[in-house]
């Protein structure tokens, strides 16, 4: 997988960034998605040390996949998909900002 991972730790703590890919930075606009991502999924999971965040790059978008503990894969995706749809809107609102596509993928 292209980019860096995100680990998060618990929901009291910063993320702390893993070592990059060779020759891989993430910018200063994903490193903010990461961070927006890591506060909310943090704070709604029981295991927030299992959460982390992939970014994968491509020539159109930037994709970031959310992989949390199984039993919190729910909660992360709501009742109907609501909290998964509320994530991507905001993540649609910091696109529309940063003039950056993103995409989000939810994984257990």
């Amino acid at each position: 997988m292209n980019g860096r991972e995100q680990r998060a730790g618990s929901a009291g703590q910063e993320p702390r960034p893993a070592p990059a890919a060779a020759g891989e930075e993430l910018t200063i606009g994903q490193e903010r998605v990461v961070e927006l991502l890591s506060y909310v999924v943090v704070n709604l999971v029981d295991h927030p040390q299992d959460v982390t965040i992939d970014v994968a790059r491509s020539a159109d978008r930037d994709l970031y996949r959310v992989k949390v503990h199984a039993e919190d894969l729910g909660k992360v995706i709501g009742k109907g998909g609501q909290t998964a749809r509320a994530l991507r809107t905001l993540l649609a609102a910091v696109s529309a900002r940063t003039d950056q596509h993103i995409g989000l993928d939810i994984v257990e």
